[in-house]
């Protein structure tokens, strides 16, 4: 019981971290800001990580694509994770092409790419935020540690807390993505 107690007992330190920094809740703000921007003007958002993070930009799209708290309009979103697509690339030009070769052909100026990667460093998704960032689009990331790579190439970065495990990161972006979804739902949906 100990062992489970705890694990709650450091997300939640985590989580307080998080919360102490006002900034956080300005770069979600800008974030969501971005994102609305581009469905106003008939763009779409992009998102891609790895393992948990795929999960999380995955998350992301069908939430805003299909439902997240009540009903209203499908918003513009997709996740790059198409099985197919993805081995067919990995085969083709290798793992670390495997975000950039959709960006290439998917993305479009006025665009958002939410680029996530718990350490930051991760090499595909770096690769797909440089042609997005090319091809005119506006990159969200969303990272922990020391932000890595990806952080010196986003328009807005969300960090989670400096932490030893991957998890703990993945637990404040998940809050950060229902955040900007109940964000972006108030500011297009809600308010006049």
């Amino acid at each position: 019981m100990k062992t489970i107690q705890k694990e709650f007992i450091e997300a939640q330190e985590v989580l307080n971290t998080f919360i102490a920094d006002e900034n956080n809740f300005k770069l979600i703000a800008n974030a969501g800001d971005l994102i609305i921007e581009s469905f106003n003007n008939k763009g779409k958002l992009i998102s891609c990580g790895n393992g948990g993070s795929m999960c999380d930009a995955m998350h992301f799209a069908e939430e805003l694509s299909g439902r997240f708290r009540g009903d209203r309009p499908s918003l513009p979103a997709m996740s790059i994770s198409d099985p197919s697509y993805m081995s067919c690339v990995i085969n083709d030009y290798g793992a670390d092409a495997v975000f950039s070769r959709y960006i290439q052909g998917m993305g479009f100026k006025g665009d958002v790419l939410i680029a996530i990667s718990t350490s930051g460093n991760s090499a595909n998704v770096i690769n797909a935020a440089k042609v997005a960032k090319e091809q005119g689009l506006k990159v969200i990331a969303l990272t922990g540690k020391t932000g890595g790579e990806l952080a010196k190439i986003a328009d807005v970065e969300l960090r989670a807390p400096h932490s030893n495990f991957a998890d703990r990161v993945q637990e404040i972006h998940i809050k950060v993505i229902h955040s900007l979804i109940h964000y972006i739902e108030q500011k297009l949906f809600t308010n006049p």
